[in-house]
């Protein structure tokens, strides 16, 4: 063997045992996408104009207090459906104090023909208003990354599609219900005080005082699970403390109940504003409201120091624990609507995966025989080459620890009928070359280089689709451009160098005056 030669099978060799070996064990390195392992398919549509509204209620709040510190009577801040901020004053002759405070601690600007007498209108501009949209479904997306990780499902998807959707594949998920309470939990957590001097019946026939809200207990059916309302208390509007100031959250157990609970800890500023809170409001009740409802409404017996609060309510063990997982990972900034769900089961995935498999097989077989009936020698060779390129590509998808889906397993078929076609090419221009009279070492020699470039542009194509494919893709569309992708790549390598080693390995010997193709 001349010495070119053996440096062309040198590295044929080492690139199929470092992409083989990269890749091993390929049972652990290569997952299972969603519709081969089963698990669910979630789409959600981010509500983004309720980010508006949310935003404005925390501001309507800082509004009030400024306003209330600043000693100007008001009757009611009110954030409506058309994302404007009502704000009505008790005295019509506070209104250009009122505007003054209210210019200094926030951006909105006055909403045209809205502001009369006591009454004042603001807005955000259109573009804050779409870049609190853009960013609602930013912070989404990362939410629901946190609280899926600490879940604990194993490759997850979790991917923005459109302008305001977000799509959730979560293979091997065993407990579909828990997973989409999880996701869908909005963990809006807010402190306000409940006013106890206000009748609760006329709050409840609509005569509520000013800045007050009516906001219920709730509790669970022990046999249907289902929640119905349970207390109601009337709180003042004002937000004290939201759980954008927690720092941990953590499941403890009740020594004389023997149930669980949350305990939450804030941050520095957090603790220091709940000491402030506890401290002035000794002997009143502390509503904690989570998603709009009352968990607990504890009384504050002596300022509380430490940063600590505990959030109670009948929770099973599952309950408290996905709780602390949503406060740790922060509130939605918006509801999500559920667009469209799919749950497939585990069964229907290995089934699919055994399905695959054959394919794959079947295929390889006859793809194999072809080969060796039509072009004999030279179907060893392309046969050899495939089997090479299969093996490459199990390794590849390895290493880089690729997901495997139902239309992966499409693209690793597709890709061996093209990992013999760029041989097939190479062996007609050898076919034609050796018709005008060439030997077969120079029709070999010319057959590889005119096929080169008609291989190459083949393949390049066929790579940039798959490369848009997995760009713009979702979920198994993106395992079917991967497969392909690493499938073409191998193919290349296979088809151009490895064939041409093993054809130059027979032309090596000085007595070959033809080859069987």
């Amino acid at each position: 063997m001349n010495k070119p030669l053996f440096w062309r099978f040198a590295i044929t060799i080492a690139v199929l045992a470092g992409a083989f070996f990269s890749g091993w064990p390929l049972k652990e390195k290569i997952k299972l996408g969603l519709d081969l392992k089963g698990g669910m398919y979630l789409l959600y549509e981010v509500e983004t104009d309720k980010a508006i509204k949310l935003k404005l209620d925390r501001v309507g709040s800082d509004i009030l207090e400024k306003l209330e510190s600043e000693s100007i009577p008001v009757a009611s801040v009110d954030a409506d459906d058309k994302n404007r901020l009502l704000v009505t004053l008790e005295n019509e002759g506070d209104a250009t104090l009122a505007k003054k405070a209210i210019s200094d601690i926030t951006d909105l600007k006055d909403v045209p023909g809205s502001t009369s007498g006591n009454n004042l209108g603001y807005e955000y501009s259109a573009y804050r208003q779409d870049l609190i949209r853009q960013r609602a479904i930013d912070q989404a997306l990362e939410t629901l990354r946190n609280r899926i990780d600490a879940f604990g499902v194993a490759e997850p998807s979790i991917q923005r599609q459109g302008e305001d959707r977000i799509l959730i594949q979560l293979p091997g998920v065993q407990d579909p219900d828990r997973a989409k309470n999880l996701i869908n939990t909005t963990a809006m957590l807010e402190f306000k005080l409940v006013d106890e001097k206000a009748s609760v019946d006329d709050a409840l026939e609509g005569k509520l005082p000013p800045n007050r809200e009516v906001v219920w207990s709730y509790k669970s059916d022990p046999v249907t699970g289902q929640l119905t309302k349970d207390k109601p208390y009337v709180v003042e509007k004002k937000i004290l403390l939201t759980g954008a100031s927690i720092d941990d959250a953590d499941v403890r157990i009740d020594s004389q109940f023997n149930e669980p609970y949350v305990m939450v800890a804030f941050d520095g500023e957090g603790s220091k504003r709940f000491a402030e809170i506890t401290e002035k409001n000794v002997q009143k009740r502390l509503a904690i409201i989570l998603d709009g409802k009352v968990h607990s409404a504890p009384v504050i017996r002596e300022r509380i120091g430490g940063g600590r609060a505990q959030i109670s309510g009948s929770f099973t063990a599952d309950e408290a624990h996905d709780l602390t997982i949503v406060l740790r990972a922060g509130a939605l900034p918006a509801p999500l609507r559920l667009l469209e769900e799919r749950t497939i089961g585990p069964s229907l995935g290995a089934d699919s995966v055994a399905r695959g498999i054959k394919s794959i097989l079947y295929g390889f077989v006859t793809v194999v025989l072809f080969m060796l009936v039509y072009y004999r020698v030279g179907g060893v060779i392309a046969d050899i080459a495939l089997l090479m390129n299969l093996i490459m590509m199990a390794g590849l998808m390895g290493y880089l620890e690729a997901t495997l889906t139902l239309p992966g397993i499409a693209g690793i078929i597709l890709t061996v009928g093209m990992a013999v076609d760029a041989n097939v090419l190479v062996f007609e221009r050898i076919r034609e070359e050796v018709a005008n009279g060439k030997t077969i070492r120079a029709a070999v020699e010319s057959g590889f280089s005119k096929a080169f470039l008609t291989i190459i542009d083949a393949n390049v194509t066929t790579l940039i689709a798959a490369i848009v494919l997995f760009q713009f893709g979702t979920g198994p569309l993106k395992g079917f451009a991967v497969t392909l992708t690493i499938g073409i790549l191998a193919s290349m390598f296979t088809a151009v160098f490895v064939s041409r080693t093993f054809f130059n390995m027979i032309l090596a010997r000085r007595t070959v005056k033809s080859v069987s193709l």
